[in-house]
């Protein structure tokens, strides 16, 4: 039987903020949710945005069981809205629900419930440049009762959030410390998807970083401690001899939306772009001989971020003179043009809604 979306709207809406948005700090006024009980997803409701109550003993406080997604919505100058790749983001969340024993949900039905969600929201939706309606989806355990297995009960949500830039200084480029103590993910683990406690295993390594005058981690294998993996929460790129390259996806990456994307972009502009275990040795060697000529990171909250220095082992090396290189914002350009509808999306990555 096909489930219904009930809509309860919020009776007091809340003041539009004003200046600057900074990131995740200001929530609309509804949010999507629905009930998992008793083998199905049911009760699927837009309404009021509000708080759970959760009793102390809810399965997701004590082991875990939480899993997210990142996307966003675009507003163009012709008043358009515009998603990028959400179907991917619900593919990836059942892939995540999978690992840690969530049931999956309806990609098609939780699209179209977006969708409404969004449009009841559009008047949340900024449309300078950089910003963005930021929707973050997740799934938590809510069985009240304590023992390691998987939860019977989970709460399915959509929060949507205006921002700005991920990084106060935008575009500038960030600091790199390579970690070489602490580790991001070992094949085997979460590492492949977006689990919560991914993040949480992240933060020491990160406060360490900013410690140091850095502003983000570059992460490597868990194994050998050789090999480039991520940087912060983000996949990483490098230019490396002329060529585009970023760590194979191995069961420790997350497979990123942005990634894919931009993987997808360049290779269209006939550049040569290869998927290979990255040695830290040779970006470090890369750099000092000038074969390194560019590093980036991607992902949906920055979408492009530039490297202009990496710290390892003591010693700082500048990376294309500190500056955002050609490719970097030829990739930056082109994916928030065709996010934005500048440019023409002849990929068919964009969603639009009008209705």
């Amino acid at each position: 039987m096909e489930m219904e979306l009930k809509i309860i709207e919020a009776k007091n809406k809340k003041a539009k903020p004003a200046g600057a948005l900074g990131f995740g700090k200001y929530f609309t006024d509804h949010m999507f949710v629905m009930e998992y009980g008793d083998g199905e997803w049911r009760n699927a409701r837009i309404q009021p945005y509000e708080p759970f109550s959760l009793d102390p003993s809810t399965a997701v406080f004590h082991y875990a069981q939480a899993i997210f997604e990142g996307t966003k919505a675009y507003k163009n100058k012709e008043g358009e809205i515009r998603l990028f790749r959400p179907r991917e983001n619900f593919l990836r969340l059942n892939n995540s629900a999978d690992r840690v024993c969530i049931p999956p949900v309806d990609v098609d039905f939780v699209l179209d419930a977006l969708s409404k969600l969004v449009l009841m929201e559009k008047d949340w939706i900024p449309s300078d440049e950089g910003t963005a309606l930021y929707i973050r989806p997740s799934i938590i355990a809510t069985d009240s009762a304590l023992g390691v297995h998987a939860a019977h009960n989970y709460i399915f949500f959509i929060i949507l959030s205006p921002v700005g830039a991920y990084y106060a200084h935008g575009l500038e480029p960030v600091g790199l410390y390579v970690e070489q103590e602490y580790v991001r993910a070992s094949k085997g683990g979460t590492g492949h998807h977006k689990v919560a406690g991914n993040y949480a295993a992240s933060l020491k390594a990160g406060e360490k970083a900013i410690q140091m005058g850095y502003d983000q981690v570059m992460w490597l294998d868990s194994k050998e401690h050789k090999y480039v993996e991520e940087v912060g929460s983000m996949n990483i790129f490098f230019v490396l001899g002329g060529k585009v390259v970023t760590p194979m996806l191995g069961g420790s990456i997350l497979p990123g939306i942005t990634r894919k994307s931009v993987i997808e972009l360049l290779k269209s502009e006939g550049m040569e772009v290869e998927e290979r275990l990255v040695p830290i040795k040779e970006v470090i060697d890369g750099i000092k001989d000038g074969t390194c000529t560019e590093i980036f990171g991607t992902g949906t909250a920055a979408v492009i971020s530039p490297v202009g220095k990496v710290g390892y082992e003591g010693k700082d090396y500048i990376v294309g003179g500190g500056k955002m290189g050609e490719i970097s914002r030829f990739t930056y350009d082109r994916v928030t043009g065709i996010q934005t509808g500048k440019i023409e999306d002849k990929f068919g990555w964009v969603t639009r809604i009008d209705r």
